[in-house]
This record gives structure tokens, C-alpha cells and sequence, in this order.
């Protein structure tokens, strides 16, 4: 008990970190009609947070060691609490891009210091079944978001969304001061700290991430903005990783990808974090536009996924005493490919009932494929190099999550008008159902010539759906690529056997 109590209220507070980062998906259209914003504005609802969250990640090793694992999730916990209330009470959509950005810098170190608490507080087969909850946790938590962020929305109203974090966040940050005891905070590496690099991953990152969020929406580098801001991610992240390889102490190490569980495992977590937020991002945007579901019919039709993912936990940690970890994991990216692969036969009337089975063969194996890259990559590294490690390693998800939501959304608005002009070009006088069609359209709307334009504009509404729907099934085919190269890369892994004592810190 002396264990795990400090574990669960950590594991909360990274809970409400990840819920947060999707929480707001299904609701952005509610948020931007309660703040005035246009349509291009609200996106940044998302954006700012996991711009913040992305730079605060990898520095949260060094972080640790600077103010202890205590203090530093507690005051992230407080942080990330009075930043939600803030959130909450915006009134404009320029306050609540900057308080977005703060939840997501404040709240950003809760996420990686979960991940290696597992390793200081449980020691053999328990870190294992520990690693299965932090890997459960960061799989369903963005998973349930647009589905509890649909029901507040739908049953109070936007600014719930943020204020339900208060309570939570309110005992996670008194807890959190009184029972975690992992390490002593050492201020003098203040004096040392490497300040250029600190400055350079900043920028890097968050041009990185603008770049990835808003090139879509910008037509990538015909935008002047977006051309600039890939040039100095481009040479502040190459003058970033030069300097952490060249200095002794860095803030990232870069030098634990030498060591192959590390870097495999890092791969790994990447092509997870594409595989879950690309698909987040893509179903409720499908739902919303295509099939005009709201916030709440959006969560119902995605549910299916979070409960798959519970129910794979106890098969995991099942199996985990029985199986080689790597041959579980090599299982669960097969699985969640072959769900990416099944989302690719969508049609423009698919609901909940038709997204059920690829939701759940997406998401059951979910912990399959996060908690043994957590056990076998971060756990074949020394002690000394955990904590720094371990920032690099949680950023990798986000990182590919960032990056599977830019190329899905490229993809969409690409080959949606590919695949319009290809059907319109279909649309004429020499095709019989097109002609079929459209008398069909004018009968029910009247000979009236309004009628007859509605009956058009409804033939090219009609279209346009057909066409976007069509893009969406591109998108899944390009994410089930990315897991067949994480299939074949995961047998690279070796076996990794936890000590029987749990790692003292101090």
C-alpha cells in the first residue's frame, strides 16, 4: 500500500494531463459559437495545448532532478488545475488560446514522471502489471476524451469541460505533496543547466508542431508563415541534438538510442502515438462533417473504443505470465494495423453499429502495444539515464501523433478533391444514373426553378460527401502502413529482466 497510493494519485493526474488533449474534439464547434471564433481560430483550442505539453515533455527529466519528483508533479497538478478554471473562464478566443497553452505547459511533467515512478516503486513481475495501467492509461485516456467532452458539452455546456478537472486537480496537488517520496530536489543544477539547448528544443518543437498542425490549412509551403517555420524547426532541432551529443550534461539524452530496446521502442511509441490521435482526430471529424452527428452521438459512436481498451487489460496482464513481452507487442500492433486496415472500408452512412468492430480491434490491443514499449524500452536502461530518457520517450507519442494528424489531414483535403472531380466527371448528360438521380432530387423538391437549383446544390452536397468519405478510407490506408513497419521492426527488441528490487533514487 505504501507503493501504490502515491502511484494512483500520480496515475490520475496523468489521466486528466491526456484526457485534456481531446477532450475539446468533439466540442470545438460548441467552444468556437460560445467565443465568437472563426472556423480557422478554434483549431488552436488543440493546437496551443499540445505545443506546450510537446516542449515541457522531453525537460521533464531534467526537471525532476532540478525541484524532486514531488514538488515537480505537484506543481504541475496545482498548475494544470488553475489553468482549467481559467480555461473555463475565458472570454475570448484569444484568452483561451493563451490559458490552453498554459494547462498544456503547467500539466505537461505529470505524463513522463508516471512512467518512471513504475520503475522506483515496483520491482520483478509488478512492474510489469504497473507498466499495463501506465500503458492503459495513456492509450484510453485521449481515447475517452471526445466521449466525456461529447456528454458535458451536450448536458451542461463547454465551460464544464475545464472545470470538471478542479476537484480532481485539487486533491491530486495535496496528495501528491504529501505521500510522494521518490528523490531530492538538487537547485544547484540551476547554476549548470544547458539554457541554449533549453531555448533551441522550445523553439524547434513548437515550430515542429506549428508546422505539423497548420500546414494543412495553409497548403503547406506555399504559405509563407509555414515555410519559415519548418526552416527554423529544421536548424534549431539539428542545433539542438548537435549540442546534446556534444555536451555532458544535456537536457535530452540522445545518446540512450544507441541502445537498441531504446530506440526500437521509441519507433514504437511513435507509430502508437500516430495510430491513436490520428484516428481520434479523423472518426469525429468524420461524424461531424460527413455524417452531421453532434458532440454527444459523436462520443456514443466512438465509445466502443475505450471499452475495448478496458477489456484488454486483464487479457494483457493475463498473457504477460505466460508470453514474451515482445511477441505480445508484435500481437498488438498487428492488431491495431488490422483495425486501421478495416476503418479503410468506410462508407459515407456508417455509424456506431459499423464503427464498432474496427473500433474494438483498434482499441483492445492498445495495451498491447504501450506498456511493453514502456518495460522493455525504457526498462533496459540504466538508473541513471531513466529520467532524462523517459521525456524523449513520451515525446515520441505525442510527436507522432502530431505528425499522423498532419499528414491524415493533408491527405483529406488532397485527395477529397481528387476524388470529387473523379465523380463530377461522371455527373453529366452521357451517364443515365446521374440523370436518374437528379430527376429523382427534383421531384422531391418541385418543378420551381429554386427547385431545381436545390435539387443541383443537393446532387453536389451529395457528391462531396462520397468524395470526402473516400478520403477518409486514403487516410486509414496510409496509418495501417506506418504499423506493417512497426510490425516488422518489433521483433528487434530483446527481452528485458526487471530486477527484483524496485530503484532507489535517493
Amino acid at each position: 500500500m505504501r507503493e501504490i497510493l502515491p502511484f494512483a494519485v500520480m496515475c490520475i493526474g496523468m489521466f486528466a494531463a491526456l484526457l485534456d488533449i481531446q477532450i475539446v474534439a468533439s466540442s470545438l464547434q460548441d467552444i468556437g459559437g460560445g467565443l465568437s471564433a472563426a472556423q480557422d481560430e478554434i483549431g488552436w483550442v488543440q493546437t496551443a495545448y499540445l505545443i506546450a505539453e510537446i516542449i515541457v515533455i522531453p525537460l521533464s527529466g531534467w526537471l525532476t532532478r532540478v525541484f524532486s519528483t514531488r514538488w515537480l508533479f505537484t506543481a504541475s497538478a496545482a498548475g494544470f488545475t488553475l489553468t482549467s478554471m481559467l480555461c473555463g473562464l475565458a472570454w475570448n478566443i484569444d484568452s483561451m488560446i493563451v490559458f490552453r497553452a498554459l494547462q498544456g505547459l503547467l500539466g505537461a511533467s505529470m505524463i513522463p514522471t508516471v512512467f518512471t515512478s513504475t520503475f522506483h516503486y515496483f520491482p520483478g513481475q509488478k512492474r510489469v502489471y504497473a507498466a499495463a495501467v501506465v500503458g492503459t492509461i495513456a492509450s484510453i485516456a485521449p481515447t475517452l476524451g471526445p466521449v466525456i467532452g461529447g456528454y458535458i458539452t451536450d448536458a451542461l455546456n463547454w465551460h464544464w469541460l475545464f472545470y470538471v478537472n478542479l476537484i480532481p486537480g485539487i486533491l491530486v496537488t495535496i496528495f501528491s505533496a504529501m505521500l510522494i517520496d521518490i528523490d531530492k530536489p538538487d537547485i544547484k543544477l540551476l547554476r549548470d543547466a544547458d539554457y541554449i539547448g533549453i531555448v533551441l528544443m522550445a523553439v524547434g518543437l513548437g515550430t515542429l508542431e506549428y508546422t505539423l498542425e497548420e500546414g494543412t490549412r495553409w497548403n503547406w509551403f506555399s504559405n509563407t508563415t509555414i515555410t519559415t517555420c519548418a526552416w527554423i524547426a529544421g536548424i534549431t532541432l539539428i542545433s539542438f541534438i548537435t549540442r546534446c551529443l556534444m555536451i555532458s550534461n544535456p537536457v535530452v539524452d540522445f545518446r540512450a538510442l544507441t541502445n537498441r530496446n531504446f530506440a526500437v521502442g521509441c519507433f514504437l511509441s511513435f507509430v502508437v502515438g500516430i495510430g491513436m490521435f490520428a484516428t481520434i482526430y479523423l472518426t469525429p471529424l468524420f461524424l461531424g462533417y460527413v455524417r452531421g452527428f453532434s458532440a454527444w452521438q459523436t462520443g456514443v459512436a466512438i465509445f466502443s473504443t475505450g471499452i475495448a481498451s478496458l477489456a484488454g487489460v486483464p487479457v494483457y496482464i493475463s498473457l504477460t505470465k505466460r508470453m514474451d513481452l515482445r511477441w505480445l507487442m508484435l500481437g498488438g500492433m498487428a492488431c491495431f494495423g488490422l483495425g486501421m486496415w478495416s476503418f479503410s472500408f468506410i462508407t459515407s452512412d456508417w455509424g456506431w453499429q459499423e464503427l464498432m468492430v474496427p473500433q474494438i480491434l483498434r482499441g483492445f490491443p492498445q495495451v498491447f502495444c504501450v506498456a511493453p514499449a514502456v518495460s522493455l524500452g525504457l526498462g533496459s536502461l540504466p538508473p541513471a539515464r531513466l529520467k532524462y530518457a523517459s521525456g524523449l520517450f513520451n515525446m515520441m507519442r505525442n510527436l507522432g501523433g502530431a505528425v499522423g494528424i498532419a499528414i491524415s489531414g493533408a491527405i483529406i483535403n488532397d485527395r477529397t478533391n481528387f476524388h470529387f472531380m473523379v465523380l463530377a466527371s461522371n455527373l453529366t448528360a452521357a451517364h443515365p444514373q446521374a440523370l436518374n438521380a437528379l430527376a429523382t432530387l427534383q421531384q422531391q423538391m418541385g418543378s420551381t426553378l429554386n427547385a431545381q437549383r436545390a435539387a443541383l446544390q443537393e446532387l453536389w452536397t451529395l457528391t462531396y460527401a462520397q468524395a470526402a468519405t473516400l478520403a477518409y478510407a486514403d487516410a486509414f490506408r496510409a496509418i495501417t502502413l506506418a504499423f506493417v513497419a512497426a510490425v516488422c521492426l518489433a521483433p528487434l527488441l530483446r527481452q528485458v529482466t526487471p530486477p527484483a528490487q524496485p530503484i532507489n533514487d535517493h
